[in-house]
């Protein structure tokens, strides 16, 4: 039985927070509902974590927990800091006893991870092939497209949505549980014309998914979502594998997520969600922030509400800042963030007459910190959307200061990697024509149609990977298809080992990357990582699941040139920002169409979803916090009759109260000299005549 000692290191709040409920007489931990309300630099996860071994040296047994993430590193880091706790407090110097309790923490993952492993194992009363394979977006877009083909939706005289747009208005459907009608409207107005032909591509999608034996990153949620909610006995068996339910940034949960967890203990026993809806910013990707302010009252009685609001990241000279933002906010769980770091300097708001004086600006404070013994890579510039630093990216190479950009290439997009992981998905599931049609065309001499017609030759046949010698591929491609055929009948034999499978795929593949590919060797690097990456999965179903829902964020593959210096500055959108945090931050254009995005004017819950953006980025600032304001936009478009410039006007988050908690001060830039400077603030005359004239 757990003494308390574990506990010892973290603050009064916390651990009512990881302690909350009471030991069963016999063995085990009771709670009800408990929503733990974490604001930003609050100690979020350690608190978790605590609460997690907690439970476990309560007696709960860990494989009767179940915690649910939004990424496999959240969860192998919770994973990592309960076995830590659990040695100190088992005094385990070896972590033999440790290590055999987390060991059986098996059920830590993402919801589209765990929701994979129970539609497995239910997929016979679903329906399902246990066989199943899943879908990344691309292969998904990449069905709708041959869908938009076949139902002649592409040669439309009018623009019909491309496979993307096919593929969001899908994706915003389901994990928002609107109709199609009311999400074309609201995100797609443009689309509304072809409602009745975007329910045929869907309903073919579907049909084609079902009989290929595919489910996309949507289903896993979707399915699930309609296995808990409509058998109740269903349901009930799901929740009966778990005494504690354990959710992490719940205000990131969509419409189906917070329904899960619902129905897994519908009268809230064991149920905890920790997150912050001050930092809910996800809602372009369906994320409903009314998950994290309806969840207390969504139980009877009402769940128990913690709220952390010791900081332990940032000064308090921020926190007030953040702290006024935040007091203005319609809907909230309040709270007021004190630092633990003490008061520290006040933030900064900084006028610039334009965007090339506010790049000239950030250079000029990011090389004085660092001259301050401010590490390049503990300042970042943080920005609206990726645009926003273009005229910042050509200053810093003029200057020669060395920076990396939040972004590139993903993994799985890259050629090379959906090739490989195509032959082994066609492996996995030989039902998967998808996977087929590209592991095919592979070959020399193998072009779409002869795909077409050896995928049509096993599908009539009803015929297994040996019956691939005996098929007649095309002339091209006669010489190098027996090896192709021994290859795919040794992985697609049950018996066949999964150590050595990549290994295997790749010693076929590689004279095909040489042919197909320039720059060889750095695609040599990402098919290294995949090898490496295949042995931490006990099967190939384990890793083509897993990385498929949570895959490396870059491939080596145009992604740049290596950095060729120590040190580097940080340059990211807010949205890839969260979760991180630096020395120094500058935002980038904090003007009105900026903060908040023009595209949320008239829209209440918009605007107060960017009052949350600006508020996560101020709150990654540990001492030194800058938000500039240009005074001048260009408008190339206008040019031509004179408008060289728009006034940027004051953000609307920017109330007399917040202006309080900053230092005002303006930059006035090198490129623009005193007659430079009154000649661009006089106010430009109008030829009211001329372009009256010209509207017609």
């Amino acid at each position: 039985m757990a003494t308390g000692a574990h506990l010892e290191k973290l603050n009064a709040l916390q651990r009512r927070a990881a302690s909350y409920g009471e030991p069963l007489p016999e063995k085990g931990f009771a709670s009800g509902p408990l929503l733990i309300v974490a604001g930003a630099g609050t100690g979020k996860t350690s608190t978790l974590a605590h609460r997690v071994a907690h439970l476990v040296l309560h007696g709960v047994d860990p494989a009767r927990i179940l915690m649910l993430t939004f990424t496999r590193r959240a969860a192998q880091e919770m994973r990592r800091r309960a076995h830590e706790i659990v040695r100190t407090a088992l005094d385990d110097s070896l972590g033999t006893a440790a290590r055999a309790v987390t060991q059986r923490l098996g059920w830590v993952g993402t919801f589209h991870s765990v929701g994979s492993r129970l539609l497995r194992h239910y997929a016979r009363p679903l329906g399902l092939d246990p066989a199943f394979t899943v879908l990344d977006r691309g292969d998904s877009a990449d069905l709708l497209d041959q869908l938009r083909q076949e139902l002649g939706l592409a040669a439309r005289e009018q623009r019909f949505p491309r496979k993307d747009t096919c593929l969001a208005i899908y994706s915003w459907r389901v994990n928002t549980q609107k109709s199609l009608e009311e999400t074309l409207e609201q995100q797609y107005p443009w689309c509304v014309p072809w409602q009745g032909e975007l329910v045929k591509l869907y309903r073919a999608y579907v049909e084609r998914k079902g009989r290929y034996g595919l489910l996309d990153y949507d289903d896993l949620l979707l399915y699930w979502h309609i296995m808990m909610t409509s058998e109740p006995r269903l349901a009930a068996h799901v929740g009966q594998h778990f005494d504690h339910v354990l959710v992490d940034e719940y205000q990131d949960t969509n419409v189906l997520q917070g329904g899960i967890v619902h129905a897994l203990k519908p009268d809230g026993a064991g149920v905890t969600v920790v997150g912050d809806d001050a930092q809910a910013i996800y809602s372009f990707r369906a994320a409903a922030v009314e998950n994290i302010l309806g969840f207390p009252e969504r139980y009877q009685p009402r769940a128990e509400v913690i709220t952390l609001a010791q900081n332990y990241r940032s000064v308090q000279g921020v926190l007030d800042a953040a702290n006024a933002l935040m007091a203005e906010a319609s809907r909230q769980h309040r709270k007021h963030l004190l630092s633990a770091r003490g008061e520290g300097a006040r933030p900064k708001l900084v006028s610039t007459d334009d965007l090339a004086s506010q790049a000239e600006y950030v250079c000029t404070q990011v090389l004085q910190r660092r001259e301050m013994q401010v590490p390049l890579r503990q300042q970042a510039v943080l920005f609206r959307t990726a645009s926003h630093s273009d005229l910042l990216e050509v200053e810093l190479t003029k200057r020669r200061i060395p920076f990396v950009k939040y972004g590139g290439l993903k993994f799985l997009e890259a050629a090379h990697v959906k090739d490989l992981l195509s032959v082994l998905r066609w492996a996995d599931n030989p039902r998967n024509a998808l996977a087929a049609f590209r592991a095919l065309q592979l070959l020399p001499g193998m072009g779409p149609a002869g795909a077409r017609a050896i995928i049509d030759q096993l599908v009539a046949g009803d015929a297994a990977f040996p019956a691939l010698g005996g098929l007649t591929p095309p002339h091209g491609a006669r010489t190098d298809w027996p090896r192709f055929a021994e290859l795919m009948t040794e992985l697609g034999t049950p018996q066949r080992p999964w150590p050595g499978q990549v290994r295997r795929v790749r010693e076929w593949y590689q004279p095909q990357l040489e042919r197909l590919y320039e720059h060889v060797h750095t695609r040599i690097g990402d098919l290294d990582q995949l090898e490496l990456l295949s042995g931490q999965y006990p099967s190939r179903e384990r890793f083509l699941t897993e990385l498929t829902l949570d895959p490396p964020q870059a491939t080596s593959d145009l992604a740049g040139q290596p950095l060729l210096d120590e040190d580097y500055l940080v340059l990211s959108t807010i949205h890839s920002a969260k979760g991180m945090e630096w020395d120094s931050v500058y935002v980038l254009n904090v003007v009105d169409g900026s903060f908040p995005s023009e595209f949320s004017t008239g829209r209440p819950e918009l605007i107060e979803e960017e009052r949350r953006l600006l508020y996560v980025a101020m709150t990654r600032a540990r001492s030194d916090l800058q938000l500039i304001s240009p005074l001048r936009f260009p408008v190339t478009a206008q040019a031509r009759h004179g408008d060289r410039h728009v006034y940027g006007g004051r953000s609307r988050f920017l109330t007399e109260k917040v202006l309080r908690c900053f230092d005002q001060t303006s930059f006035h830039g090198s490129h623009l000299g005193e007659a430079a400077l009154a000649d661009a603030s006089a106010p430009q005359l109008l030829d009211v005549t001329s372009r009256v004239r010209e509207m017609w």
